[in-house]
């Protein structure tokens, strides 16, 4: 006699339920997403590249310093001298919508998860759970619900880049010192107020540790989403795997690591508890202007 354990027939009709009778529900979702991405998409890739370019470097300079800023110019230089420039727009427009998309879920299930042992113990496993998942494997579900395009790239994009968040603002606030939730609690602050007073501007550097993490796994998930129709550079990378063409393979590859390192640099540097004062970052200027008479 044999015995068979049929769970992916279960599966398959569990999403064949899902699909008949919340078929609507993912089609709102799908209006939702693919409104905020398009919106964020036009902006960046309808703008001048002088002008998203100028703003990247100007954040770069403000952020990291003059060194960083000379970096960012060449490198984005670089791309779009190659011929991606639009494409490296799209992509950060993706990377854009899904890390908002995982701060606006995931901060609150953080702050959630510090503040309750249950809730605790259930996120914490599930995040074991989607972190040891192949990044592969969240493509099925998004093309299930959602078909192919842009909706279901930035939704897997979103499920496999959120638990920095979640576990980083968790761990954020439960690191706040216990003396200074005592102090707020003995000047009359209440939950509210301790929360967003004491606890979450105490917990920033580790919240925005895991705003920089999560940026850079969804730039990841981004590249592989263009086997779903996701755009961007990635799809570029895999028209070079698909047609064994070295040059274009590489021109993507290396459009997408100068992006990474530029995003990550840039959201690295909200993330430091002491800043270097601003004359110091912009010294290099005065050598330019003239000194006022005492």
């Amino acid at each position: 006699m044999e015995f068979e354990i049929r769970i992916g027939k279960w599966v398959e009709e569990l999403v064949g339920f899902m699909l008949d009778h919340f078929q609507s529900t993912f089609d709102a979702i799908s209006t939702v997403v693919n409104g905020f991405g398009g919106a964020i998409d036009f902006v960046l890739v309808g703008a001048p590249a002088w002008l998203l370019i100028g703003l990247i470097v100007a954040t770069s300079l403000w952020r990291v310093g003059a060194g960083f800023a000379v970096f960012t110019t060449a490198a984005l230089l670089l791309i779009s001298g190659m011929g991606l420039w639009t494409e490296t727009a799209s992509t950060l427009g993706l990377v854009l919508t899904s890390t908002l998309l995982c701060l606006l879920i995931g901060v609150p299930l953080g702050i959630w998860m510090a503040r309750n042992r249950v809730v605790e113990s259930i996120v914490r496993t599930t995040l074991d759970f989607m972190q040891t998942m192949p990044a592969f494997v969240y493509l099925i579900p998004a093309v299930m619900f959602f078909g192919l395009g842009r909706v279901p790239g930035i939704l897997a994009t979103v499920i496999f880049a959120m638990p920095p968040a979640v576990r980083l603002t968790a761990l954020g606030i439960q690191q706040v010192p216990g003396e200074i939730v005592e102090a707020g609690k003995a000047f009359g602050c209440h939950d509210r107020q301790l929360l967003f007073k004491v606890q979450l501007p105490n917990a920033l550097p580790s919240i925005m540790a895991g705003v920089n993490q999560t940026m850079m796994m969804a730039l990841s998930m981004i590249v592989i989403a263009s086997m779903i129709g996701a755009g961007g550079l990635g799809n570029v990378v895999l028209q070079g795997i698909q047609r064994l063409d070295i040059a274009l393979g590489f021109e993507s590859g290396l459009s997408v690591v100068l992006l990474a390192i530029i995003l990550d640099r840039i959201t690295q540097s909200f993330g430091r508890t002491a800043v270097a004062p601003r004359p110091a970052r912009f010294a290099f200027l005065r050598r330019f202007l003239p000194v006022p008479a005492r």
